[in-house]
């Protein structure tokens, strides 16, 4: 199920970072990987609690074919003697993109551990994330950073060609997810409308004398 898929991931970021109203809530479609790590690492720096959501959405620069390629020599990269102690390889879109962050962080010192700490990322979009506002980086996005003629590689793509194999589960949560979610929408969109028409159409004549002597 959804909880489960995410549970242990949701917890680790809730303990970290306490109450999550302080959290910024990334949407990750449509964003440039280094572009948006590189803004995302210097406010983790800056003490900011990030959370970054649909990083199956995110996209690199240049043909699947090429990066495949590039993987291919990335994965090659291994301990000699014993590989078991690393580098290590993630192939989820979560991890690749937390691994290309932690690069960019000093995440041998405490306050780069902090940092990292403070960031969270996840395939999809789980709860409690889902009802959160989420915001994009005009400095990441592909339309605004990337030519239109340049090709590009999905990051869920290229994930699912290097092994990944929950490209489909995270599908269909997503798509139970937005059927909520379109049902969360009218809901509150009907609350607000029905407050508004009554804020309209109540009666304040009785108390109009003491709120104008307040300024109301």
């Amino acid at each position: 199920s959804q909880s489960n898929f995410y549970k242990g991931r949701e917890s680790g970021l809730i303990s970290r970072c306490g109450k999550m109203t302080n959290t910024v809530v990334i949407d990750g479609k449509g964003h440039l990987l280094g572009r948006l790590t590189s803004v995302v690492a210097k406010q983790l720096l800056q003490g900011k609690k990030i959370v970054v959501v649909r990083a199956e959405q995110i996209v690199i620069s240049g043909s699947l074919k090429r990066n495949k390629v590039k993987y291919a020599q990335f994965i090659r990269k291994r301990m000699n003697t014993n590989p078991v102690r690393g580098p290590f390889h993630f192939r989820s879109p979560a991890r690749i993109f937390w691994r290309t962050l932690r690069g960019m962080l000093p995440h041998k010192t405490k306050r780069g551990q902090l940092a990292l700490g403070r960031l969270a990322a996840f395939e999809g979009i789980p709860a409690p994330y889902d009802k959160k506002k989420r915001v994009v980086v005009p400095a990441a996005l592909k339309v605004l950073r990337l030519r239109a003629d340049r090709k590009f590689t999905v990051l869920g793509e290229l994930s699912k060609e290097v092994g990944w194999g929950y490209t489909d589960l995270v599908s269909r949560l997503e798509e139970q997810r937005k059927v909520k979610e379109q049902a969360y929408y009218a809901e509150k969109k009907a609350a607000v409308a029905a407050k508004c028409k009554a804020a309209a159409a109540a009666d304040l004549s009785a108390v109009a004398p003491i709120l104008s002597a307040f300024g109301y």
